[in-house]
């Protein structure tokens, strides 16, 4: 695991403090983030529904938020499963692809995404050909 900054942990610790109001009753898996913009620190937890595909993720819960209040500047994001063990696989620590796709919709490839327990990733590396609408 990279080294983390001061600010890095204060945000993956505002993420752990957000998976606190996860709403899991199915898969008893909590999950918060926190990401970073030019307006302060938003954050989101993943919030499940009866009808699975309705439910939603931290990551995107942070993102949609942020984006609501006027968020422009995304610089970074942490995500934490409080769950998650120690030695869990990283894979399943990692976010899923529709999160990676919203990422990658509101922050550059060298924005940093702080995975707890996994590392620390630039979103290249994590979606490095996200899919782009030609709006031409």
């Amino acid at each position: 695991m990279n080294v983390l900054t001061e600010d890095d942990l204060h945000l993956l610790e505002t993420a752990r403090a957000a998976s606190e109001k996860a709403y899991c009753p199915h898969s008893h898996f909590y999950v918060g983030a926190a990401v970073e913009t030019e307006i302060g620190v938003f954050r989101g937890c993943n919030i499940e529904n009866d009808s699975y595909g309705l439910s939603m993720c931290a990551e995107r819960v942070a993102i949609f938020t942020a984006v609501s209040a006027g968020a422009q500047i995304f610089t970074r994001l942490a995500v934490s499963c409080i769950d998650a063990a120690e030695d869990d696989s990283v894979d399943s620590k990692m976010p899923c692809g529709a999160c990676r796709q919203v990422l990658a919709q509101f922050m550059p490839p060298t924005a940093l995404v702080i995975i707890d327990g996994a590392g620390t990733f630039l979103l290249a590396e994590l979606l490095p050909q996200p899919f782009r609408m030609n709006m031409e």
